[in-house]
């Protein structure tokens, strides 16, 4: 009967010698391709499932039902994921890069489809989320489950897990460069040749792919015109400041809200709480429906008023002002519509919320400008550098947010606000926040790899299973003739000594005992405890491995003690983890090609 292992064997036996640098380009143009479906299947559900509702059911029924979609999604997504899935698949760009640093890249099959159809549930009716994170997710898993296919060793994998991102990324935004940007900045994929030239095949393929199914038209179709004031560098480098600020804000406030609402232990009423709060932000303030990327193009096309004026604030004034304060209420609250949605169960990413938040700080600060100080500023290049510059502060990802906005729009003559925005904003943000809001909670528990070789080689190893526990125990009252016995029936040098509820209490060194172990008439005379000294350290079960590397460089030793709850488990030695270090950089970090 043909399986799964029969077609692998079949695969394998086809591709036999053609060496591993051409099967990866082989695979990195395979996963383009599945990267730009999954991505291409998941903006047209989308994109159906909210017209729809937005323009069938709403325009016959009013804006009260803004009230009730948000949190018909969110019901639908919880149910989905709890009963189907029976997995968790949010914040799937943070999911990514803990499979890379704890999984060897490993992420279960599933998530080659399941995010799509709950970013479809979730968005389709209203959350106010994006598509990227969920996409990413979708576009990794394929590059992970394809390595795993072919059996390719870790780094292998971890490089088509890549390609699938850069590959979902370009697919989505019809941005091959910042497809490729992305991985090297959050992903934080190392950059050499061996590793670059399939992010290329991967993204480009993608992009490619993604033109013939989806035609020409980008998500934001805007043309630059004329060229660059140096005058207004002064302007952009306040908005960049006023990005950095925004994007601290949006970052610290997003993980505490959901932090927030994870501490409420019934999932039903996290649910209905998010959904309903969801829906009441969405009737007051109508862009907060869906990703928000219309808001953003009516903004690029000095359509603010129309924003205004279809929202409830419209009846109460239609001044100018007005209709600013209205945007400052957007970029307050704009965080809490999308914590809402992805704390109370939606699946969605902050990607888009980004985007939307920096088009309209742009536009604030913009128009701002030109109410107080009288200045001709181009409201949409603001629009389009707050975008770059939040990007690049909420994602400390500089350049994928300079040449995704160049990418999108065809902007590069644009690229000196651009690149001032981006950075202001970057260096701004890292002032107060080191890492990304996708890898803070990774960083705080040691499980980030970086660009530094030698954290991303620590972070990957897991030094428990380093523990050796063939060790022989001795107990502090057992006679010498007892120890000797223990020291026939083992190869070590090292004898643990615990007392009766497996607690170390010590440790004997045959070193000690050697010019005694051969005077049969003290075998009774003398007792473990006359032998046993204390270890210079000892190693909880629970410490990360730099504690581990600290601990050996600070006492000396070559040998310490790992505990659990203060129970003996094994020994662990400085060589066995310099060898498994140097295995995993030759793995992870080989020789160019």
């Amino acid at each position: 009967m043909f399986s799964y292992k029969t077609l692998r064997k079949i695969v394998k036996f086809k591709l036999e010698g053609i060496g591993q640098t051409r099967l990866l380009y082989i695979l990195s143009i395979l996963v383009g391709i599945l990267s730009a479906l999954a991505a291409f299947v998941l903006k047209n559900a989308v994109h159906l499932t909210s017209k729809i509702f937005t323009e069938r059911i709403i325009s016959e029924s009013g804006n009260l039902l803004y009230l009730a979609f948000p949190l018909i999604g969110i019901v639908l997504t919880v149910f989905f994921v709890k009963y189907v899935v029976k997995d968790d698949i949010s914040h799937g760009i943070s999911r990514v890069l803990f499979a890379m640093s704890r999984r060897k890249s490993k992420i279960k099959p599933h998530n080659t489809w399941t995010p799509i159809v709950a970013s479809t549930l979730t968005i389709g009716f209203g959350g106010s989320v994006g598509e990227e994170a969920p996409i990413v997710l979708s576009g990794s898993a394929i590059g992970s489950s394809i390595g795993n296919f072919f059996n390719l060793d870790y780094r292998s994998v971890t490089l088509l897990v890549c390609c699938g991102a850069a590959g979902a990324v370009a697919a989505i935004f019809k941005a091959p460069i910042a497809g490729i940007i992305f991985t090297l900045e959050v992903l934080m994929l190392d950059l050499t040749m061996s590793s670059i030239v399939p992010l290329m095949i991967s993204a480009v393929t993608a992009t490619t792919v993604a033109y013939f199914l989806m035609g020409e038209e980008v998500i934001f179709s805007f043309n630059i015109e004329g060229t660059f004031n140096m005058a207004n560098i002064p302007w952009y480098l306040v908005l960049g400041l006023v990005a950095g600020l925004v994007s601290i804000y949006f970052s610290k406030l997003t993980l505490y809200l959901e932090k927030s609402l994870a501490k409420i232990k019934s999932q039903n009423v996290r649910m209905i709480f998010g959904g309903v709060v969801l829906g009441l932000l969405i009737f007051l303030f109508p862009p907060f429906y869906g990703e928000g990327y219309n808001t953003i193009k009516a903004l690029l096309q000095g359509g603010a008023e129309q924003i205004y004026n279809e929202s409830v604030f419209s009846n109460f004034s239609g001044s100018y002002l007005g209709v600013l304060l209205f945007m400052l209420g957007l970029v307050l609250f704009k965080v809490f519509a999308s914590s809402a949605t992805n704390g109370s169960g939606g699946v969605g990413g902050v990607f888009a919320p980004t985007l939307f938040l920096g088009g309209v700080c742009g536009f604030l600060v913009s128009a701002l400008i030109n109410l107080f100080f009288n200045v001709e500023i181009p409201d949409s290049r603001f629009v389009l550098a707050g975008m770059a510059g939040l990007m690049s502060g909420v994602m400390h990802a500089p350049l994928t947010a300079i040449f995704l906005i160049a990418e999108i729009t065809g902007g590069y003559n644009f690229l000196i606000p651009l690149i001032i925005t981006s950075t202001v904003s970057y260096i701004t943000t890292r002032r107060v926040i080191k890492h990304s809001i996708y890898h803070i909670q990774l960083a705080q528990r040691g499980e980030l790899i970086t660009h530094d070789k030698d954290k991303a080689v620590l972070t990957v190893m897991d030094w428990r299973k380093e523990i050796e526990r063939d060790f022989v125990k001795v107990m502090a009252d057992d006679s010498l003739g007892t120890l000797v016995k223990a020291i026939s029936s083992s190869t070590r040098n090292i004898f643990p000594v615990v007392d009766e509820n497996n607690v170390l209490e010590g440790m004997v060194l045959l070193d000690d005992v050697r010019e005694l172990m051969f005077d049969q008439e003290k075998y009774e005379i003398y007792h473990v405890r006359d032998f046993m000294i204390l270890p210079p350290s000892y190693i909880d079960q629970s410490e990360e491995i730099e504690t581990v590397m600290q601990t050996f460089r600070k006492t000396g030793a070559w040998n310490l003690p790992v505990l659990k709850d203060g129970y003996y488990v094994g020994f662990v030695s400085k060589s066995r983890i310099y060898a498994k270090y140097r295995e995993l950089a030759v793995q992870f970090f080989p020789k160019s090609n």
